[in-house]
């Protein structure tokens, strides 16, 4: 039995229709690290937030990159790759009203402790490896957290305890933050944003 011919409008409005579908199907993915796109909901304070705290974190790991693997790191090595990053983040929060702090719940500074709400973030970031920044109700605001993930370069510092740099190990006698390896979460930027009166 013959099959019949399609009129030519029905089968071009369908092959339209397929592309349609698919040309929605095929944007972009976003990187984990970007995190999801921004929802109708998000307020311009959320965007510069995130977009800081992404700065904040790229400076970090270019940092982190700039230690040789045959370097030998000291308390200059410090001063050069991660005074600045918090140094960054003191000035953020001094120039918008935000409270900015790298937590951990593995610290070396004691300073670093994470509080229980970012605890309990610092919490869903181990849960789900793919999480990279969240928000969250607060009492008077909103706290976003963003990872930090352990770069190569970070386990000059944060990887076998016995290994660590000297001065390290003199400065931070109840250290915690050690054993990680790259790609381990090693804490959160935690950033809390006042509710605008």
């Amino acid at each position: 039995m013959a099959r019949r011919a399609r009129p030519h409008s029905v089968v071009t409005a369908r092959a339209a229709l397929v592309l349609l579908v698919l040309a929605g199907c095929a944007s972009e993915p976003s990187s984990p690290a970007d995190g999801p796109p921004p929802t109708e909901a998000q307020t311009p304070e959320e965007a510069r937030v995130e977009a800081a705290v992404a700065a904040i974190d790229s400076m970090r790991a270019a940092r982190a990159a700039s230690i040789s693997p045959d370097e030998t790191v000291d308390a200059e090595t410090f001063a050069r790759v991660c005074k600045p990053v918090g140094m960054r983040a003191r000035a953020l929060a001094d120039s918008t009203g935000w409270t900015v702090r790298q937590a951990a719940i593995r610290f070396r500074n004691p300073a670093n402790a994470a509080t229980p709400a970012e605890a309990a973030l610092h919490e869903r970031f181990e849960a789900d490896p793919a999480l990279a920044h969240v928000w969250a109700d607060a009492p008077g605001g909103r706290l976003y957290a963003r990872r930090i993930t352990v770069t190569a370069g970070c386990a000059a510092c944060h990887g076998p305890r016995d290994d660590r740099p000297a001065f390290v190990a003199e400065r931070y006698p109840d250290d915690r933050a050690y054993g990680f390896q790259p790609g381990d979460l090693r804490g959160v930027y935690a950033v809390f944003v006042p509710a605008q009166p």
